[in-house]
Formats: structure tokens, sequence, C-alpha cells
């Protein structure tokens, strides 16, 4: 049973109408006769961390409450996130044995299998529990650069061409995001997230009230674009940002969801309104169309090249939210919305799949896809198999056309990522 083909289909039945009986028990009526899978390139978010700080930082000192005890030191891979991720490589790897591009337990060359991990603790973590599960006889090498920890060139979404013309493009582009009110204008659709997560930090008795912050109510955002560095922001984005990435990373690491919420008894869709200020947080800084084409330039030219690199048949690279958001917006991807997730965007340890199949009649073609595991299966840790996929959800070009089986022609997506290079060039 070739599962994630087959979730592929049914959402795709969901989304655009397709009549239910078009979907035969593993793929459209005729699919397993056109093609055969070539290659995959993953490009994954890290697993479960701890935050990036701890009690007694600037987060800290939002709320009087104590977060989790944290299974690990502060940015690093929880114990719950590498057994996640385990499982993951798990899924993995039963689905391409049953693709046939791998057998069971098998042992490639290093032109079949890339694992590249930016040199973060979480990432090189994320990817050695992954390669665990995937490929647990062969001992699999986590290619990294540098000593944990310190960003990798290839990885780190630094804006590396910065002059008044992007600037200016740059903020009205971000400017756009907020409608007529612009930058204020993204605050103000965030009123609700904010009032939600200030309440569960009960951020009016907390150690930032005594220095006057009361409230998420600083709606000037203040975007800072300088070349060598990240994009970042000050105002209350940024601070409600810091909350948020906190709470949902205490979500699923806590079992007991009242504590997760300290005390609060809150309804799934209140988690995906606090998850949701992390969510447009990373579209201000990464997804504006300029911006994802500066800072997403290196690693595009990464999995371009590994993607037709001949004798590859797997690539694993493990980054970071950054990573998927500027890398889709910088290849048109169309906006979407995540089904069963409260991260609507790039889930932890989520996977944008690029798999390439070649056609009887010789054509390759490829499909993009997210994959991610459900909020209840993070939480559950949940054992994944061909029976009990993670979520799979296909992705859409803007201005290309997929065929009838969901695919692209491979020379679309190589004219696509040229064009993400001549728009990097242009800045």
């Amino acid at each position: 049973m070739k599962s994630l083909s087959l979730s592929i289909r049914i959402l795709l039945a969901a989304l655009f109408l397709v009549p239910a009986s078009a979907i035969a028990k593993n793929h459209p009526e005729g699919f397993d006769d056109k093609y055969d899978l070539e290659e995959m390139v993953v490009l994954s978010r890290h697993s479960i961390r701890a935050p990036l700080s701890g009690n007694g930082s600037a987060l800290g000192n939002l709320t009087s409450h104590q977060w989790t005890n944290w299974s690990a030191a502060p940015s690093e891979l929880t114990s719950r996130g590498g057994a996640l991720e385990t499982i993951m490589g798990q899924y993995f790897r039963k689905y391409l044995a049953d693709q046939g591009l791998f057998p069971e337990n098998y042992v490639p060359t290093t032109d079949d299998v890339n694992i590249y991990a930016n040199s973060m603790q979480r990432t090189i973590a994320t990817a050695q529990y992954f390669t665990s599960g995937f490929m647990p006889m062969a001992n699999l090498t986590v290619n990294h650069r540098f000593s944990p920890s310190k960003m990798d060139p290839v990885f780190f979404p630094r804006l590396t061409k910065v002059n008044p013309e992007f600037t200016a493009q740059a903020m009205k582009e971000i400017a756009a995001m907020g409608g007529k009110n612009g930058i204020r204008g993204i605050n103000e659709g965030l009123k609700d997230n904010y009032t939600l997560i200030a309440d569960v930090l009960d951020l009016q008795h907390s150690p930032a009230a005594k220095d006057g912050m009361k409230a998420f109510d600083n709606y000037d955002t203040e975007i800072i674009l300088e070349v060598g560095e990240e994009p970042r922001m000050k105002g209350s984005l940024k601070d409600a940002n810091s909350a948020s990435d906190a709470f949902i990373l205490q979500y699923y690491e806590e079992p007991d969801s009242i504590k997760a919420g300290f005390g609060k008894k809150l309804t799934r869709d209140q988690w995906a309104q606090i998850a949701k200020i992390k969510d447009v947080y990373g579209d201000v800084l990464f997804a504006a169309p300029i911006v994802a084409a500066n800072v997403a330039n290196p690693l595009l030219r990464y999995m371009y090249d590994e993607l037709n690199a001949k004798d590859r048949k797997f690539t694993y690279l493990v980054g970071h939210d950054s990573n998927i958001a500027s890398v889709t917006a910088a290849l048109g991807v169309e906006e979407y919305e995540l089904p069963n997730a409260i991260e609507k965007k790039t889930p932890i340890g989520s996977k944008l799949v690029m798999e390439k199949w070649k056609a009887k009649d010789g054509k390759e073609y490829v499909s993009i896809n997210l994959v991610y595991q459900t909020p209840d299966q993070l939480r559950n840790i949940s054992l994944l198999d061909l029976d009990n996929p993670p979520m799979v959800f296909p992705l859409r070009l803007k201005g290309l056309t997929p065929n009838e089986d969901g695919l692209y022609l491979l020379e679309d997506i190589n004219k696509r990522f040229a064009e993400c290079f001549e728009a990097y060039e242009n800045i």
C-alpha cells in the first residue's frame, strides 16, 4: 500500500473536488503503470526543541509561571523530539521500500544518499535520529560543516545583498501583508491572538509588567534589514512570537495540556490562535518574495543540485522553519493553511518533500508536498506506518499547472529554480 501517495490523492480530492471514484486503492487509475520513483529530496525542520531562551530571560520575564522542565538545554533537541524523528525516519524507510526506491535494510553508497544538517545541535541531532530510523543498518554519516552550534551559510537565512532599492521593495511587500494599514495592519489582525496569549501568560502580573509591558500593544513593528544578518524586528510581534514559540513547543512536549497552558483549558483552536502569531512572524520576516529570493538563495542552489545530481536517490537536509518558509516563498508556492495542524505553515519536524518520478515515456516529473505529524501524533509519540501515515499536503506553484496526477514536469521545476537564481542576481 503506497500510503504517502494515497494521502496525496485523498487531499487533492478534498481540495480540488476530484470525484471519489477517481481514487484507486493506491493511486489514481493507471498511476503505477506510468511512473517510477527515482529520487526524493527532503528539506526538514528540526523536531521538538527547548525554547531558545529559558527562565530568567526576556521570555521568562513574560510570565510568573514556570515553563516546562525541558529535557534539553535551551535551543537543543528534546528527548521527545528525538523519538518523534526516529519514528518519522522509520516511516520514510517503509514508504520508500514500498515504492521500490530502496530495499529494506539497504546500505547505500555515498552517491545514493546524502544527509546534510545545519551545524546546530538541534538540526544535527534531528538528522541523527532520523537516520537511525531510516536506515538502521547503514550507520549513515550526518554531514555538517562546523562544530555545534554555528550557523552554516547554506542554512543561515541571512541577507547577502542589501541596497536602497531592495529595502524599499522588501518593505513594500511586507507592508502589503497588512492590507491598507500596512505593517500596523499586520498587528491589528493579531489583536485577538495577542489578547489570548497575554491572558495565558498572565502578562499583567509578570516581571515584564513591572517594566511597563502589560499587553502586546506596540503595533508599530520595526523591520530591520542589514547585510550579513537575518531579517529581524522590534515590537509586539517579536515579543509575542517568543511566547508563542515556547507555548507551542510546550504543548507538544508536556503530556498534560492544561499544565502546558499554565492552568488554562485551551481548545485546539485556541492553541492554533497562539501558533498563528509565530506563523505570521515567520511570514513577515522571510516570505516577502524579494526577501525570500535573497535569504534562500544558497539553499535553493543546493536543492537544485541535489534534485539533478546523477545517481542520487535520497537527500535529507535539516534546517529551520525559516528555511522552509523562505524556500517555499521563493519557489512561488501558493498560499496554504495546513489541515490537522496548529502550526499552519511549517509545523515542528515538518518536511518539504520533492519526489522525482519517471514516466514510462521517459519524461521526468516532480511532486511537491509538506509531510508532517499531527498534533496528536506529536503529543502521543504515535508510531507511524503505511496504515497510520503522517499528514501529506500537496503544494501548488503559482503559474504552473500540474498534470492530471498532480505532478509537475521536472523541466518546469528547474526553470522555476532558475527564475529564483535570476531574482537573486537582480537584487
